[in-house]
Formats: C-alpha cells, sequence, structure tokens
C-alpha cells in the first residue's frame, strides 16, 4: 500500500481499535485503496471515508466487528449474488466482518469497483 495515499487521522483511528479489529480494518483498509489508485481517503464522521467524484465506502469498526459500508448499496443490491449487503436505509448498506476469514478480496473489490462507477453517473 502506498504510504501516500493513507492519512494520519486513519492511522490513529486504527491504532485505537482492539488487535483483532484492527487487523481487520487494516486488511480492508488495503483492500479498498488497492482497488483503484483514484479513491481518495479521507476521515469524516468519525471514521475513514474512500471517495471518487462523491462518497464511495467507509469503514465503521466496533467492538467486535468491522462494517465496510457503501453509500450507495441500495444501488449495488444486484450485483450482490452472496447476500452480503446488509442494512434497512434508505440508500447505504453494509457487510459485517467479524473476522479475518470472512474478508473476500475480489468480492469486495468487486463492490468498490461498482459503487466508483455510480460515481462516474
Amino acid at each position: 500500500m502506498e504510504k501516500t495515499r493513507t492519512i494520519e487521522s486513519v492511522d490513529h483511528y486504527i491504532l485505537a481499535l482492539p488487535v483483532d479489529i484492527q487487523n481487520i480494518t487494516a486488511a480492508l483498509r488495503e483492500i479498498i485503496l488497492n482497488a483503484s489508485p483514484n479513491l481518495v481517503e479521507e476521515y469524516k464522521w468519525s471514521m475513514p471515508n474512500y471517495t471518487y467524484k462523491g462518497l464511495v465506502c467507509y469503514l465503521q469498526a466496533s467492538k467486535k466487528h468491522v462494517n465496510l459500508g457503501f453509500h450507495r448499496g441500495v444501488e449495488l443490491q444486484k450485483k450482490d449474488t452472496n447476500q452480503l449487503l446488509q442494512g434497512s436505509g434508505k440508500g447505504m448498506r453494509h457487510i459485517r466482518i467479524k473476522k479475518m476469514e470472512e474478508i473476500q478480496p475480489p468480492v469486495f473489490t468487486e463492490f468498490i469497483k461498482a459503487a466508483m462507477v455510480l460515481n462516474e453517473k
């Protein structure tokens, strides 16, 4: 992961988490940043957010899991063949990850890229 694409406030956010949640969050951060060189890491609403022509995705950590969230997740549900997206709000959806084994880099990367395409329209 290129250090220049990460920001210090997100580094601090991750370091303040329990170790197992730190590992999940760091792995998800790497997947997000590797999905596209155009994604910009920001720290908004007390969590890491990733933007490209608008909001794309975010990482929201808790004591027992990390949510990989999509700001326009409702629009991604037709691509969700594995029923990973959760949530009931008007627009946002998330994938809840409780352990490292649940991380699916190819699937998550496809969601991230699809979310970026939505912002191009």
